[in-house]
């Protein structure tokens, strides 16, 4: 598959108490989870966003830190900005690290509805999911925008882009939104 995937992987884990990364759900630390899924995706490259070079992160993987010049980090939006500079693809599939009820066959469905310098981006109930989207290389550019501005909202990103016809919204249906539940604190692991 021509595009490249990143994990997003540098949120500070307020609510959880500690790294979601290395986080144990169903067995398995939460990155294994999330990179064994883009890997089933086969992506020209896989990218991982973090605010340092994690220990657990793999060799075949590429480590990309936020923006220097950005300031300080914005979380998902500086892990986005970093990843769209590195790709080498013109699509750039985003999934966090909390999401491990996410499917191969979703991710199949986000990809085959790519176009040329457009994305896609589910919705649910009018929220953007952005953290499980595919954004185009024509982003980037928005991306450094919102860095630099006031406001560091995905949600206020993600309707620019749509207004701007970077992406393209997918709705989700009602037996596809548990693959958007994510792991915030210590009782969503039970």
């Amino acid at each position: 598959m021509n595009i490249s995937a990143v994990l997003l992987a540098g949120g500070e884990s307020r609510r959880m108490g500690k790294d979601k990364a290395t986080l144990l759900f169903r067995g398995k630390p939460l990155w294994q989870i999330q990179l064994d899924l883009l890997r089933k995706l086969e992506p020209a490259e896989i990218l991982i966003s973090a605010r340092i070079d994690p220990s657990w992160r793999p060799s075949d993987t590429e480590f990309v830190a936020d923006p220097a010049s950005a300031g300080p980090s914005r979380g998902a939006l500086s892990g986005l900005a970093a990843a769209l500079a590195r790709m080498r693809t013109k699509h750039l599939l985003a999934l966090a690290i909390d999401m491990p009820f996410m499917t191969e066959k979703y991710l199949r469905f986000l990809c085959d509805e790519i176009g040329p310098g457009r994305g896609v981006l589910p919705v649910i109930a009018n929220r953007a999911e952005p953290l499980a989207a595919i954004y185009p290389a024509e982003a980037h550019c928005d991306v450094i925008a919102a860095l630099s501005g006031a406001d560091f909202s995905l949600q206020t990103l993600a309707r620019q882009l749509i207004k701007m016809a970077k992406l393209k919204v997918v709705f989700v249906a009602e037996e596809e939104k548990a693959f958007f539940r994510n792991l915030n604190e210590p009782i969503d692991l039970e």
